[in-house]
């Protein structure tokens, strides 16, 4: 389903003119199958968000390939790109980013109400992602009067309500406490089981790759391959 090949990305530091460019991603190879939970662990500055960025198109790799479902994507045009990533790609961030002045419902509603959806549509999906992630009773309430794993589930169903393929996962339970870091955990297996769902994370947790299917390491931006895992 996704595949990178040999890609580089480096920073450039420094004034205009006395700049030295630092090799961020340096030669990353990823093979990432069909309903698999892939993680990718790394120490902070490994590389990890850069690569993150880079799969989703937020940044133009500087060489190598980046194919998804067979289609080469890293030299797509910034508006082919958005399209494509609102279609295929679901995003899931630490910090749930979730609008202050809309409910849970609304928060999960908003992108089907970005891309023009019916209103019935829409409402039937968001009851039907709120039974799902178990917030049915809240869907009422504003973030702020949410718990931290409920404002995750909320942010979890709202990468679900366009139906992409493909969850990109940055930290997911970097802000909560273990018990409910290990409820969103078992959240995220339930999704891949029941869905067919594709989870890339990027996490320094290894309690939380030990969810995935595979794991790398992200070493000064080389890419490792870890042991492949048992289905979970």
């Amino acid at each position: 389903m996704i595949e990178m090949n040999r890609v580089n990305h480096t920073f450039a530091i420094g004034k205009a003119g006395k700049e030295r460019k630092v090799p961020v991603l340096k030669d990353v190879t990823l093979d990432v199958r069909e309903g698999e939970i892939i993680a990718i662990l790394g120490r902070s500055g490994s590389g990890k968000s850069t690569l993150l960025n880079v799969l989703a198109g937020f940044m133009r790799p500087e060489s190598g390939s980046i194919l998804v479902g067979g289609r080469e994507v890293s030299t797509l045009s910034e508006s082919a790109m958005a399209d494509f990533r609102l279609a295929h790609y679901g995003f899931i961030f630490q910090n749930f980013q979730l609008m202050p002045g809309l409910t849970a419902a609304e928060n999960i509603e908003l992108p089907l109400k970005i891309k023009g959806i019916p209103v019935q549509e829409r409402k039937r999906k968001v009851g039907e992602l709120l039974a799902q992630v178990g917030l049915t009773e809240v869907a009422a309430h504003y973030p702020n009067e949410l718990s931290g794993g409920q404002q995750q589930r909320v942010s979890i169903a709202r990468a679900l309500i366009t139906d992409p393929p493909i969850l990109l996962a940055d930290e997911p339970t970097g802000s909560l406490d273990s018990e409910t870091e290990q409820d969103i955990l078992h959240l995220i297996q339930s999704l891949n089981r029941k869905l067919g769902l594709t989870f890339v994370i990027i996490t320094h947790d290894a309690e939380v790759a030990d969810i995935a299917h595979r794991q790398y390491q992200l070493h000064d931006g080389e890419l490792v391959k870890g042991e492949k895992r048992h289905a979970v």
